[in-house]
C-alpha cells in the first residue's frame, strides 16, 4: 500500500481494480437487452455443457473477491489513518515537553528567529526572559519527583496565564522556562513582564495536601539591543538571569556586558568548591563558649573556614550560599559535622560541640538519621552535639521543622534556636519547638550601651530562665560586656573576647590549658 507524494490518495490494489472494471463490464452487457438475449440463447443451446453452473461460480466468485478487496481497502486505509495519527503524536512529542505541555528548546529554537525578523520588520524589540525557579531542588530532595513534577505542571500553567497569546513559553530544563515575545522599545513592559511572572510563581502551591513555597528569578534579554541571533539573545538572558541569583534571588535583571565576566567568575568558583568539599579543603574552626560564672569553656562551635590556594582565605557567607545553590549544603556539613567530632575526641568529656543547619537541611526528614551515622561512626556522644538552627530557617514550613528537630532530639542531640531577635521571632515557634537553647543575636550584644538593646538582652535572658532554656550572648567583645551579661542573668557567651575561631589543634591546646589551671586552682586552694 503506497501514497501518492503531495496528494494524500490511495494507489488501488490491482485486484480491486480488476474487480471494479468486471463489475462495470457485467453491468453493462446486462443493461444491453440483446446482448442478455444472446447469452440466454447460446447457454441454452449448449445447456449440456453445464455452462449456467460456471456462469454462477465465476459471478458469485467475482463478488467475494470484491468484498474482500472493499476490506483490504478499508483496512489499509485505517492503517494509514493509525499511523498518521502516531507520527503527528510523534511529531509533538519531539517538539513538547512530555510532563508540561509547553514548547521544548527545539521549538523555541525554531520560531525565535521568526519573533527576531518580525521585530526587525516593525518598530517592535524582541524580549526574552529566562526563568530559573527559587528553592525547587529541596522540594525535589525532600517530597519526591512526583510533588516536583506536579509542581512543574502548576508553574506552566500559571506561567501562560501571565503570557497569554502574545508569545511563547517554553521548558528548556528540569526547572528552566523560557519566554518570548514582542514589546514596545523604550518602555517598561520587559520589567513589568518579569514583576507579573515572579509574583505568579511565588504564590504558595498546594500539592498533596502541602502548601509549597517557590520563588523565581528572572534574566532578560532584548534584541537589538543585547544581541541579534537567537542563541546569543537566549545566552545572554541566561546570564542576567544568573547574576539575579547571585545577588539573591526571587528578583529580575537585565543583560549588562559586565555581567559576563562576573559568571565566569562564579562558575569557576562553583567549580573549585566542589572540588574543596570533595578534598576536604574546607575545614571546621572552633570558637569557644564560655560559661559566664567561672569564664570555663563549655564547648566550641564549628564554623567552616574555606583557606584557597591563590585566593587567601573565603569568607563563609560568600561559599556558603553557593553551596546550598549547587544543592552541596549536605555534603559539606556532613564533612563539617564528622571533622568536627574527630576533633573533639581531643577535649574534655563534657564539652560541647555546636554545628550550624541551613534552612535546606531542615526540610531533609532523614537529617537525624544522616546525622546520627556519622556519631556511631567517630565515636561521638549524641548529647554531646548542639544543632543551631536560625530562625528564618523554621518559617518556611514550621510544622515540619518540628518533626525534623523532634527526630534530632529524640536521638539526643541537642537544638539552639539561633540569632533570637535577628529574624521572625515569635512565643509560637518557643512553644511548638522544644529548644534546648537560646543565642541571642550579637547585634543586641554589641549596642548594650544603648538602653533599648540593653533591655532586650534582659528579657531574652529572663526568658530563657522561665523557660528552663540557658540563654548564650553571641559578639561578646569586651570585659565590660561580659560583666553586664552576668548581671543580666545569661549563662553562656561566645565572642573575641575569650576566642577567635581556631584550627582543631589550638582548640584541643585551649582544653588542656582550662584543665591545667583548673587543675592548679584545685592544688592552691588545698
Amino acid at each position: 500500500m503506497k501514497r501518492c507524494i503531495g496528494q494524500g490518495k490511495l494507489i488501488l490494489p490491482v485486484e480491486l481494480a480488476v474487480c471494479i472494471g468486471a463489475a462495470i463490464a457485467l453491468s453493462i452487457l446486462f443493461n444491453s437487452i440483446n446482448a442478455f438475449e444472446r447469452i440466454v440463447n447460446f447457454f441454452v443451446k449448449h445447456e449440456n455443457w453445464q455452462l449456467d453452473e460456471y456462469f454462477c461460480v465465476l459471478f458469485f466468485g467475482g463478488i467475494g473477491a470484491l468484498v474482500l478487496a472493499i476490506r483490504r481497502a478499508a483496512d489499509l486505509a485505517r492503517e494509514i489513518r493509525e499511523r498518521e495519527i502516531a507520527e503527528a503524536h510523534a511529531l509533538s512529542l519531539a517538539r513538547h515537553d512530555p510532563l508540561t505541555g509547553l514548547a521544548n528548546r527545539r521549538v523555541l529554537q525554531d520560531e525565535l528567529p521568526a519573533l527576531l525578523e518580525e521585530a526587525r520588520s516593525s518598530t517592535s524589540q524582541c524580549v526574552v526572559f529566562v526563568i530559573d525557579l527559587d528553592h525547587f531542588k529541596p522540594i525535589n530532595d525532600v517530597y519526591g519527583h512526583d510533588t516536583g513534577d506536579a509542581v512543574l505542571v502548576k508553574v506552566a500553567s500559571r506561567l501562560q496565564r501571565v503570557v497569554g497569546a502574545r508569545g511563547l513559553v517554553a521548558r528548556v530544563g528540569g526547572d528552566e522556562f523560557v519566554l518570548a515575545m514582542l514589546q514596545e522599545p523604550g518602555t517598561d513592559a520587559p520589567s513589568r513582564t518579569a514583576i507579573q511572572v515572579i509574583r505568579a510563581l511565588s504564590a504558595p502551591y498546594e500539592v498533596g495536601g502541602r502548601l509549597l513555597e517557590l520563588g523565581a528569578t528572572v534574566g532578560i534579554a532584548r534584541a537589538p539591543v543585547d544581541a541579534t541571533l537567537g542563541d546569543d539573545l537566549l545566552r545572554v538572558a541566561d546570564v542576567a538571569m544568573y547574576d539575579g541569583k547571585r545577588a539573591g534571588k526571587g528578583t529580575h535583571r537585565f543583560f549588562h556586558a559586565d555581567m559576563d565576566q562576573r559568571l565566569r567568575a562564579r562558575a569557576m568558583l562553583e567549580a573549585e568548591l566542589r572540588e574543596a568539599i570533595t578534598t576536604g579543603d574546607i575545614t571546621p574552626y572552633f570558637q569557644p563558649v564560655i560559661a559566664l560564672c567561672d569564664d570555663r569553656i563549655i564547648g566550641f562551635e564549628a564554623l567552616a573556614r574555606w583557606h584557597h590556594p591563590t585566593r587567601g582565605t573565603i569568607p563563609p557567607d560568600e561559599f556558603i550560599p553557593i553551596a546550598e545553590d549547587l544543592g552541596l549544603i549536605d555534603a559539606l556539613s556532613q564533612r563539617i559535622l564528622r571533622q568536627g567530632c574527630i576533633a573533639a575526641s581531643d577535649w574534655h568529656w563534657d564539652t560541647t560541640l555546636s554545628i550550624n543547619i541551613s534552612p535546606v537541611q531542615l526540610k531533609d526528614s532523614w537529617l537525624a538519621a544522616k546525622f546520627l551515622a556519622i556519631l556511631q561512626e567517630t565515636g561521638f556522644n549524641p548529647q554531646r552535639l548542639i544543632v543551631e538552627v536560625s530562625e528564618n530557617a523554621i518559617t518556611d514550613d514550621i510544622q515540619h521543622a518540628a518533626i525534623v528537630l523532634a527526630s534530632l532530639q529524640n536521638v539526643g542531640i541537642r537544638v539552639a534556636l539561633d540569632d533570637f531577635g535577628k529574624g521572625y521571632s515569635s512565643f509560637s515557634h518557643l512553644r511548638e519547638l522544644k529548644f534546648d537553647y537560646l543565642k541571642i543575636d550579637s547585634s543586641f550584644v554589641e549596642s548594650m550601651n544603648t538602653a533599648e538593646s540593653r533591655k532586650i538582652v534582659s528579657a531574652v535572658a529572663g526568658l530563657g530562665k522561665a523557660l528552663g532554656m540557658p540563654v548564650t550572648a553571641e559578639g561578646v567583645e569586651s570585659a565590660e560586656v561580659a560583666d553586664a551579661l552576668r548581671e543580666l542573668g545569661c549563662e553562656h557567651a561566645q565572642g573575641f573576647l575569650f576566642g577567635r575561631p581556631v584550627a582543631a589543634i589550638e582548640a584541643a591546646g585551649m582544653v588542656r590549658s582550662y584543665d591545667d589551671r583548673a587543675e592548679l586552682l584545685k592544688r592552691s586552694a588545698r
